[in-house]
């Protein structure tokens, strides 16, 4: 197969991906493709001999050599993001990386927030891992919090959807984002130091970010790792006005009342704010990580350790005209205090890491491997209200995965372990909303596979034993959950492979969900949860195919839900504290969604490849009663053409989001639009793919979006017209 279409599948059509679950395997695919100059068939020869490494087939099937799972269909849906999508998607956030993909889209409360949200899940029901553990921050408890991810570092981006994530922890109950880096070493470079680096501007946030790892080569045995990375933005720029038309209009009508009130300096502080454009005010970004780590290659068996520190601040951008703001601005007026009504959010968050990594080959008996994986984080987010400390959130926390892999035995293979997660929370601060908690969980899981002939059956199960506790107010909380999912396969000629996966779904509330009582200073809002909720449930149905059909590559997944005591948090018409009150609330629904890519080469001559990418996805979410489950992305719709040459890839593509007028109350409707980007890739050194200078620009046309799954979606718009350029090498 020719280089360039070859790329193509394995990067930008995202048909197929790798899992080995409790510790994903080495990154020694994405390291050969730019380590050294070996010609494409060498780098191949090498990836089939490392036993450890993910393998990514061109026809489109998910091979799982690590876990002992030849074809995991119980996947369902499964996206990859390899270093070039990384580049030409680069971004801060983990969330807004990714945000093309089908079915994915991201939280975007701003620019120093956002986190992915998978099929119309977030928070609680998706998971963000590193190599296959939780990523130990709190940004699924809120959308204010950070993920501790900084994607310049990242080697390789896997986005799991379907039952058999579950395998993660019942909170993947929308899906698995696993970041696959290099912290632990294992496998021997080719080079005694071998260097990736990352750097990368752009206009709309003033971008200066930089990256590198380096890979010590320490005798035949042993390597050192260290990587770094800064990123600096400025406020953003956006397209046109800061406000939605909808909280527009209101504040204007706001400030006519005042005037007419006689008072003409807050209507015209009220004006100001309605008219507000091409910069969203405090969205400023500062992040810098290091990390360090080593590997240890035995044979056949590997071991190893990292730690790494991340560090960011960010503004909280402030929603203009509420009653908040404007109770802080009448308590300023004496003398010195005149700027208590203007101090802004901003947040600082630090998070110190450690890890440990073993992968022990067994030997020829019934378990074939022994994989053991464990982080310790302690993490630190305080929230700052101007110079003064507001609110410090603290949080401790252990997790720790073993797991056994089978020999494969005739038609049967698979995997079984346990794992255990240990967190405690605390807070501190006039508006520590969420009182001191501690959650203790132990699980245990099984995958298994078995056939051989064009039908299989699979099966995955886990089991959790969850207790939250809150001293301080009195209430403990203990859980039993169970998972499952069975599916059936059929794999027809051509690589064509299509099933049906059936699950049932148990998920333990969160603290936050149990105990949060108080205002939220970062999210401007009082929000209350309710500590006798029951465990949250669903059934699901989800059908699917995958394959190649002549030169095309297609995945396409359909699924149902329906949930039993569904958690979510809405909006109501109260104020406390002259903030909204927002109530954490059960209720049945039901989830339907649609989601699917085709990747389709119609040119080849050997030396220019012309292709097209086409993806899609819908969403349709309502609780028992029929009313809109809040924050739903609409319907989304891509498509692109790349050309590809030797030396260049061009890409153009264009991005259509529907309008949302399907909305919870109190809930702002967002309208449709439409983002064009266009990107060139140059490799500048003939026959080698390890430097790739990219440029581009993304919304050309400098519209104003709003993603409709961001919880600020009214005052903070997605960037405006954004030029872009970045230098990938790798020695």
């Amino acid at each position: 197969m020719n280089l360039n279409i070859s790329r193509t599948i394995t990067s930008r059509g995202a048909l197929a991906a790798s899992l080995a679950f409790g510790v994903v395997a080495s990154p020694a695919v994405a390291q050969d493709q730019g380590s050294s100059d070996q010609g494409a068939a060498e780098r191949a020869d090498r990836v089939e001999d490392d036993l450890h490494s993910r393998r990514v087939d061109t026809d489109g099937t998910i091979v799982v050599s690590a876990a002992g799972l030849k074809q995991l269909d119980i996947l369902a849906g499964t996206s990859v993001f390899e270093a070039d999508d990384i580049q030409r998607n680069l971004d801060g956030q983990i969330g807004e990386v990714l945000a093309k993909l089908p079915g994915v889209s991201a939280s975007g409360f701003a620019p120093g927030a956002s986190r992915p949200v998978l099929r119309g899940f977030q928070g609680e029901r998706v998971r963000v891992l590193i190599d296959g553990l939780g990523t130990a921050d709190v940004s699924n408890t809120s959308v204010d919090h950070a993920t501790t991810i900084d994607p310049l570092t990242a080697e390789r981006i896997e986005v799991l959807r379907g039952p058999a994530v579950l395998l993660y922890g019942s909170q993947a109950i929308g899906g698995a984002v696993n970041v696959i880096d290099k912290r632990i070493p294992t496998r021997i470079p080719d080079e005694t130091i071998h260097l990736d680096a990352l750097a990368a501007w752009n206009s709309a946030f003033d971008l200066r970010n930089g990256g590198a790892s380096l890979d010590f080569a320490v005798g035949p045995n042993l390597v050192l790792h260290v990587d770094g990375s800064y990123r600096e933005t400025d406020d953003f720029e956006i397209g046109g006005f800061q406000i939605a038309p909808a909280l527009r209009s209101e504040i204007l009508e706001l400030a006519a009342e005042e005037e007419a009130e006689g008072e003409t300096e807050e209507a015209q502080e009220l004006r100001e704010a309605a008219d507000q454009r091409g910069v969203v005010p405090n969205s400023a970004t500062q992040t810098w990580t290091i990390n360090t780590g080593f590997g240890l290659i035995l044979g056949d068996s590997t071991f190893g350790a990292s730690v790494g520190w991340y560090d960011t601040e960010y503004g909280v951008p402030g929603r203009p005209g509420t009653e908040h703001a404007e109770e802080e601005g009448e308590e300023g007026e004496g003398e010195g205090e005149e700027e208590e009504g203007e101090e802004i959010v901003t947040i600082g968050l630090e998070q110190f890491r450690a890890d440990f990594r073993g992968d022990i080959a067994l030997g020829d008996g019934f378990f074939q491997r022994l994989k053991l994986r464990a982080g310790y984080s302690d993490y630190t987010h305080t929230e700052f209200e101007g110079d003064e400390i507001g609110t410090t959130f603290d949080s401790k926390s252990i997790e720790a995965r073993a797991e056994l892999t089978q020999k494969e035995t005739g038609p049967l293979r698979g995997s079984l372990g346990v794992q255990y997660t240990y967190r405690d929370f605390f807070a501190e601060g006039a508006e520590a909303y969420v009182p001191p908690n501690i959650t203790d969980q132990f699980a245990v899981f099984a995958l298994q596979e078995y056939g051989a002939g064009p039908f299989q059956i699979e099966g995955a199960g886990r089991v959790e034993f969850t207790d939250v506790e809150a001293q301080e107010v009195g209430v403990a909380r203990d859980f039993t959950t169970f998972s499952g999912a069975l599916g059936l396969v059929w794999e027809g000629e051509q690589a064509l492979r299509a099933g049906v996966n059936l699950s049932r779904v148990e998920r333990a509330p969160s603290a936050e969900e149990l105990f949060s009582n108080g205002p939220h200073i970062a999210t401007q809002a009082f929000e209350i949860g309710d500590p006798t909720f029951d465990v949250e449930s669903a059934w699901g149905v989800e059908a699917f195919a995958r394959g190649t059909v002549g030169t095309a590559q297609f995945s396409v997944a359909v699924f149902q839900q329906w949930f039993d005591n569904y958690i979510f948090l809405e909006e109501t018409p109260d104020e406390e504290d002259g903030l909204p009150v927002f109530v954490y609330r059960q209720d049945d629904a039901n989830y339907f969604g649609v989601e699917g890519e085709v990747t389709f080469p119609f040119y080849n001559d050997g030396n220019l490849t012309l292709l097209t990418d086409l993806r899609g996805s819908y969403i349709n979410a309502e609780l028992d009663d029929g009313s809109a489950i809040p924050r739903i992305p609409p319907v989304e719709l891509l498509g692109a053409l790349e050309a590809q040459t030797p030396a260049f890839d061009f890409r153009a593509e264009v991005q259509w989001f529907g309008e949302q007028d399907d909305v919870a109350a109190f809930e702002t409707e967002t309208d449709s639009f439409t983002l064009v980007n266009a990107s060139v890739a140059w490799r500048p050194l003939p026959s080698r793919e390890n430097v790739t200078v990219l440029v581009g620009v993304d919304n050309i046309f400098d519209v104003v979006g709003r993603r409709h799954a961001s919880f600020t979606k009214d005052f903070v718009p997605l960037a405006g017209r954004n030029a872009k350029a970045s230098v990938r090498v790798s020695f």
